[in-house]
């Protein structure tokens, strides 16, 4: 705490307080700063035999409707538009109490096009005939973002390291067809307390987390929904099908394994092969404008704290993801953190609006080079962190 953006201690400069546990447990949800690294440094997806992992990202609304139109409890459930047929997406609607509405948009990060706005996406989506009278005369009370896990079963890795454990979405235990993670998480969490518990009591190995996880119905369930969501590798129609298949003929017990394609971040293709998107401007009333959704989400950060975002190669931007992918940053962040800007000689050059983050870690999964890093400075002031 008390850090100034140029690493200057402030009046209020509190130095960091170092704890030492004999087990940590990792629960930082989907892509983890900590988890992340601490799964590459001991290579646990390798060690699990998982393949990589996948990921969406998911946007968020919450409305007060009119009365006459809530239905408490009802469900709505989308897939494709206004997604193209190759893009993997779908929507959710869930009328909650006291006239409340949580509606959203859901977009693998493996999309093709780069000129795609998932932001923009779900703008486009609230105008369907379908959606449109629901919200019509209503009031958004908040906007959020975040990443969610789609590798579910195939890219589970090990979730056991020297002296801790990763559960929950960290490790990535979200049932896709369902869009449900929390029941798995909280699960997770608790096989893991029972074998700190006998780690700590009575000596035994730690690993005894990994042999109770796959014992378990979580892997049962992960199991029986492994091949939805590499299905749509496919397209929209094949990707029906095969779930079909999987759910009313297979139920679960087919005898393959589908793989996932390539990483998110390797599946952007160049823009050469797109044309832009013409995405409608937004009327204020059912759609909006990135800014005024950002102030929804009560995003808050000091503007004098250190940045927790960081280019590997400050060059790659105006080299790479400009000229060849279009600055395909500006797009897929849906806060507007990302911003190509003149520079004094004219130039375009990549900005980094920090202060606007909405810590959903889109930026981290889809940059096309991989060029992010989330990290926080010795002695605090911001939220992201880096394993030495």
């Amino acid at each position: 705490m008390g850090v100034a953006k140029d690493g200057s201690k402030k009046d209020n400069f509190q130095p960091g307080v170092e704890l030492k546990g004999r087990v940590t447990l990792f629960a930082e949800g989907c892509r983890g700063s900590l988890s992340e690294e601490v799964i590459r440094k001991f290579n646990l997806r390798e060690k699990g035999q998982g393949q990589h992992q996948t990921y969406a990202l998911g946007i968020k609304e919450v409305w007060e409707v009119n009365e006459d139109k809530h239905q408490p409890g009802s469900v709505l459930h989308t897939v494709g538009w206004p997604l193209d047929s190759k893009t993997y997406g779908g929507s959710f609607l869930y009328h909650m109490k006291d006239r409340q509405v949580a509606i959203g948009l859901v977009v693998a990060l493996n999309y093709h096009n780069p000129f795609l706005n998932p932001y923009e996406e779900f703008q486009r989506f609230k105008h369907h005939p379908a959606i449109r009278p629901l919200l019509e005369g209503g009031t958004v009370l908040e906007y959020g973002a975040r990443t969610l896990n789609e590798g579910g079963y195939q890219s589970i890795p090990y979730p056991v390291f020297p002296g801790g454990a990763i559960i929950g979405c960290s490790a990535g235990f979200l049932n896709v067809p369902k869009i449900k993670g929390s029941h798995t998480a909280m699960k997770s969490g608790m096989l893991a307390a029972e074998s700190v518990f006998l780690t700590l009591h009575e000596g035994s190995a730690l690993e005894a987390f990994w042999d109770s996880l796959r014992s378990s119905w979580i892997w049962k369930e992960l199991h029986s929904a492994r091949n939805y969501r590499p299905a749509f590798e496919y397209g929209l129609f094949p990707g029906l099908a095969l779930s079909a298949l999987e759910h009313y003929i297979m139920r679960g017990r087919s005898p393959w394994t589908l793989k996932h394609g390539k990483p998110d971040h390797e599946a952007t293709d160049e823009a050469q092969l797109w044309r832009p998107i013409d995405y409608p401007k937004p009327d204020g009333a059912i759609s909006f404008d990135v800014p005024t959704s950002l102030y929804r989400s009560n995003t808050n950060h000091d503007h004098d704290q250190p940045t927790h975002l960081h280019l590997k190669d400050p060059k790659i931007p105006e080299l790479v993801n400009l000229p060849v992918y279009a600055g395909p940053e500006s797009r897929y962040c849906p806060a507007r953190v990302y911003e190509y800007v003149a520079d004094e000689k004219g130039d375009p050059k990549l900005q980094i609006n920090a202060q606007n983050c909405l810590h959903c870690k889109a930026c981290d999964v889809k940059d096309p080079k991989q060029n992010i890093k989330w990290t926080v400075p010795e002695g605090g002031g911001g939220p992201g962190y880096t394993v030495m």
